[in-house]
This record gives structure tokens, sequence and C-alpha cells, in this order.
């Protein structure tokens, strides 16, 4: 990891860029992949399966029978870690939901809001170099919980043309409707125009590499929504000599792991600290299945020395990341002035994987600085807020002027009729 001792802020953007390429380089590909598969539907859709993903299938949709099968390959231990994790989040998300919201604004004049679920979503599940079931847990749980009618999956297949038997049981066990074995830009395609195989959707949601990405990005122009730009895996930790390096040490190679694209950041008061972390990541990165990736992924990451609790601060703001771990001894001043982070992690025994996985909150967060203007994954995401009014013969006669004055100043007679009408027929 590069360390950095007490960068200017005007080097802040430089030292805090991210190892990703931006929309333009890779949008000329995924509009390519997105007309062909409009136009050709689930030809074009096996076409790029057999170019990415190196296998030819017959059909893209997984049956029944391979569902059923996928459950007695996962463990009896496991199962029962994946049902934990499922009712901790299903306790957390049900308690996000709210109650009808009304209001009188003014006598006979009565507003109200009420939340309805999104029909169609179409969940993507990553399973490249790791087949995250977790994050359909993360996506599944919710959308039951709203109410979605129907819940469409994508992941991608291995060479042997199958889904990961853990994908598949964790899938079923959360009522997912359909599931394809559909992976990259293909499956975002295919989810946002719809083919003979696989429904078109109303929002898309899950995290994938920069293509897909990009891809959720570019859906968007044809009309469906996505839950966020999420991309690779990020994570911050502020700590000082109050922190255990080690746990530092193994909550920066967590994320590392998760791709070569991924970017970890240590902020630091404590040069020493920082000495005995870097040490750590050496000696734990030797162990680690994954360390060729984490390897490259602490290549673009950072150790940033900083000369005190406000510039940390200053600087967290700035970078706005994913996955955000407090580890300090003032603790509640960063809790309470950290405005920009998509999930926060706090104190020496609360690593990210806690979020990761089971503790209950949504690891479907905003990276690339995006938590500056939106929020990770919630039961809200999965809804819409539709508002309604009521106006009594009380309520058109008090707010009536009002109307008639503002539209006929925007020069909307039609407007201001539909209100003068009313008003007269209560004068008759």
């Amino acid at each position: 990891m590069q360390r950095i001792r007490y960068p200017k802020k005007e080097d802040w953007s430089e030292i805090l860029r991210r190892p990703t390429q931006t929309v333009k380089d890779i949008e000329s590909i995924v509009e390519a992949v997105f007309k062909d598969v409009e136009q050709r539907g689930d030809e074009a859709v096996m076409d790029y399966t057999q170019q990415f993903d190196k296998v030819r299938l017959d059909s893209i949709q997984a049956t029944q029978k391979e569902i059923e099968a996928a459950s007695s390959q996962v463990s009896a231990e496991l199962k029962h870690a994946i049902q934990l994790a499922k009712g901790n989040i299903e306790k957390f998300h049900s308690a996000q939901k709210s109650e009808k919201v009304e209001s009188e604004t003014m006598p006979g004049v009565k507003c109200w809001q009420e939340k309805r679920p999104i029909q169609k979503v179409g969940l993507y599940i990553p399973g490249g170099t790791a087949p995250l079931f977790s994050t359909i847990l993360m996506l599944a749980v919710p959308a039951k919980i709203a109410g979605c009618e129907e819940i469409v999956l994508c992941t991608p297949p291995n060479e042997n043309g199958q889904i990961n038997p853990v994908i598949l049981y964790t899938a079923q066990l959360c009522g997912v409707s359909q599931i394809f074995k559909v992976g990259g830009i293909q499956a975002i395609a295919g989810m946002t125009f719809g083919t003979d195989t696989i429904p078109k959707v109303y929002k898309i949601f899950g995290p994938g590499n920069q293509y897909v990405t990009v891809a959720k990005q570019i859906a968007t122009k044809y009309g469906v929504a996505i839950d966020m730009p999420a991309g690779p895996s990020e994570l911050l930790v502020v700590a000082d000599d109050s922190a255990n390096a080690a746990f530092v040490a193994s909550d920066l190679l967590s994320q590392a792991e998760h791709g070569v694209d991924s970017q970890v950041i240590l902020v630091s008061t404590s040069e020493n600290f920082i000495s005995e972390v870097s040490k750590e990541i050496e000696a734990q990165l030797i162990d680690l299945p994954r360390r060729e990736i984490a390897k490259q992924a602490i290549a673009n990451s950072r150790l940033i020395l900083v000369q005190d609790d406000n510039t940390a601060l200053a600087l967290i703001n700035e970078y706005g990341p994913e996955h955000y771990i407090v580890c300090v001894e003032n603790e509640e001043f960063y809790i309470q002035n950290t405005i920009n982070a998509g999930s926060v992690f706090i104190g020496n025994y609360t690593p990210e994987s806690a979020g990761d996985y089971a503790s209950g909150t949504n690891h479907t967060l905003p990276t690339n600085g995006y938590a500056k203007q939106y929020s990770g994954v919630n039961l809200d995401s999965f809804m819409k807020s539709m508002t309604f009014q009521r106006i009594t013969e009380e309520g058109i006669q008090g707010i009536g002027e009002a109307i008639e004055l503002m539209a006929e100043a925007e020069g909307l007679q039609a407007h201001k009729n539909a209100v003068t009408l009313r008003l007269k027929s209560l004068q008759e």
C-alpha cells in the first residue's frame, strides 16, 4: 500500500482517486451489447454468454430440477448460517416499514402519502471470482417484505453452464420468482428490454464490475430505474493507537480480496499505528487463498497519515466511502460529523464482514463517491411513495382563489378554469 504523509488538501482528489475506468471508456462497449440484445433477444444473450463466460447454453433459465438438486449440495451448517442471516436481515428491514403520513393542510384539504411496492424487480448477483449469494439475501429479502410481485435474478454460469448451488438454494429460500444463467452487460440488457425468456423489469438492483455498473447506468436511458451505481468494493478505516492493528489489517484485506479493482484506505493520526497495520497486512496476506487478487487491490490502496481529527474527518467526507470503519478513542466526533458514507462500523469488534453477511444491515451500498448523494439499499428502495388528496367544498373555497391567481400568473388558463368552474357551482 502506498504510504502518504500529511497530504496537502489540493492533492486530495488525486490521492483519493478510484482505480476505475470512466463511463466514457466503457460506454461504447455497453451500448453495442444493449443494441444487440434489444434486436436479437435470447440469441444475443447466449452469444455473449459464450463469449464472456465460455459456455454455450441450450437454455438460460435455471430449471426447478436444478434448484431442488442444489439444496442437497449445501451443508446443514451453511444453511443454518444463511437462515440466521436471513432472520436478522428480515428483522432490520421489517423495522423500516412506515405508516401512512396524513396532514390536513388547511380546513377541507386532506393530503396523505402511502407506499406501494415496485411490481417487477431484477436482481444482479455477481458470480465470477466469488459467488455472492449473500447479496441475494440483501436484495430478495427486502423485495419480499415490500411486496414485489415478480423478483427476477440473473447470475453468470460457470464453464459447465451451472450456477453455484448456494446461489440457487438462497434464491429459492428468499422467494425469487425466476433465475437466469446470465451475467455481465447482457444480463442488464436482458432485464432492461426483456427477451422471449427474460422478463422486462422496472428496477434493477445489485453490485457488479465496472461493466455491470455502466450497464446499469445505460439502462436508465431506456426507462429502467436502478438502485445506485454500485461498482467495485471499497473500504475506508479511520483508526488510532486505541485500535487493534491486526483487526484493522484484516478488515482492509477483507475488502481487497473482493477484486483487483477494489480499493482500501487507512486514515490515521498515528504514524506508528500505520506501520503496525502495514506489517500485519504483509503477514496476513501470505495465508489468503485470494492473495493475488488482494495484492493487486492493495497496490491501488493508501495508508494516509494526517495531522489531526479535523483533517481526517474532512478527508473522509471528501472521499465518501462505501464501507467506513471508525475505530478511534474519540469515536463520537467521527460518528456525529461524518456526512458521506454508505455504512458505518464502529469499534474494535465490529468487522465490516458483519454487515456483509449477517448483522441485518444491507451491504448493497454506493461506491465511487456516490455516498455523497445516494443511500444504500433499504426497504424503501423496493417501494414507491404515492401521494393522495381529497378536497371538500369548504376546502376548495379556502384554497381556490390562490390556485386561480397562481395559474393565471403562469398563463395556464385551463388550470384556472378547473377551479373557477367548481367555485361557481358552489355559488349557484
